[in-house]
């Protein structure tokens, strides 16, 4: 029986809203999250220790972030992938496509379990021109996918031997068994369709029981379904466009969620007073997984 989640116990951590808030990610090692702003051009920081707040901008509209080496992020940037300084926000690209194409832009990203950072592109105007993309600390890069037009639900199964994604605009989020050499993607299988949820399907993350945690973000909701794409759980968000989650805090039992505000689209834009906010949401009864840091070259 699927179960319904009110969420009484989240609270606003932001002091500001977003515009267009994004990947969420937590970096165990000096008890931190980051978050994007997209539109805004800016990585967010929050260390709920001492409650403490900053950002670092960066160069152009930015889709996603990961965790570096110690000191490092990475980052998808409209034009590559970059490792962002944290101390001077001094951006180096890791890669960029050859030749560039004005056209499309970094989004969604997200590690893999071997260290390797995974990131999709999108259309700029939704056309299917966006690549998926996997980057080494070194700058290797393979293609993994073609013709995306708005990539998001990148995420990993605890062992990391599936791949979760999602074309937004097809509402179906697939399964991929996931390797290296000719085993890269292969065997996909549709786990979520989300048409039946009105909604296409936005950020994601994998909690420690392998279920995967999808964001509704045209219907204000959460949803938690099974390895096999059953509906677990689904829980009203507490504003009316979440994007992506992760989990954070000392046990990883803290469901973070970035929002929407204006997209800069006039695709999306917020009715919610706290729309583009970032929140915490406790009391779930579940864990997350430690966020891989990308692999020394």
């Amino acid at each position: 029986m699927t179960k319904h989640i009110k969420t009484v116990t989240a609270s606003r951590i932001s002091q500001e809203p977003d515009l267009l808030g994004e990947s969420p990610v937590w970096d165990e090692q000096i008890g931190r999250l980051y978050w994007v702003d997209s539109v805004s051009r800016k990585i967010r920081y929050y260390h709920p220790v001492d409650d403490t707040h900053g950002e670092i901008a960066v160069p152009s509209m930015i889709g996603s972030v990961g965790l570096g080496q110690p000191g490092h992020l990475v980052a998808g940037l409209v034009d590559g992938i970059y490792d962002i300084e944290i101390e001077t926000g001094a951006a180096t690209p890791l890669f960029k496509p050859d030749p560039p194409n004005e056209r499309v832009r970094f989004n969604d990203g997200r590690m893999d379990r071997q260290g390797r950072f995974v990131c999709g592109g999108m259309g700029i105007y939704a056309e299917p021109m966006g690549e998926l993309v996997r980057v080494t600390a070194g700058g290797e890069a393979e293609v993994l996918a073609n013709g995306v037009r708005i990539s998001n639900t990148l995420s990993f199964s605890p062992d990391g031997k599936t791949m979760y994604f999602a074309d937004s605009l097809d509402r179906v989020v697939r399964a991929y068994r996931y390797g290296d050499g000719e085993e890269v993607l292969t065997e996909p299988r549709m786990l979520v369709d989300t048409k039946p949820f009105a909604s296409g399907p936005d950020g994601a993350t994998v909690d420690s029981e392998g279920y995967i945690w999808i964001a509704l973000v045209q219907v204000g909701k959460i949803a938690r379904f099974t390895p096999e794409g059953d509906l677990d759980a689904l829980i009203e968000a507490p504003t009316d466009m979440p994007t992506c989650m992760c989990f954070g805090g000392p046990d990883l039992a803290t469901l973070y969620v970035t929002s929407i505000k204006d997209s800069g689209s006039g695709r999306a834009i917020s009715r919610h007073p706290l729309g583009g906010h970032l929140f915490a949401i406790d009391g779930l009864g579940v864990t997350g997984l430690p966020e891989p840091r990308l692999a020394a070259a």
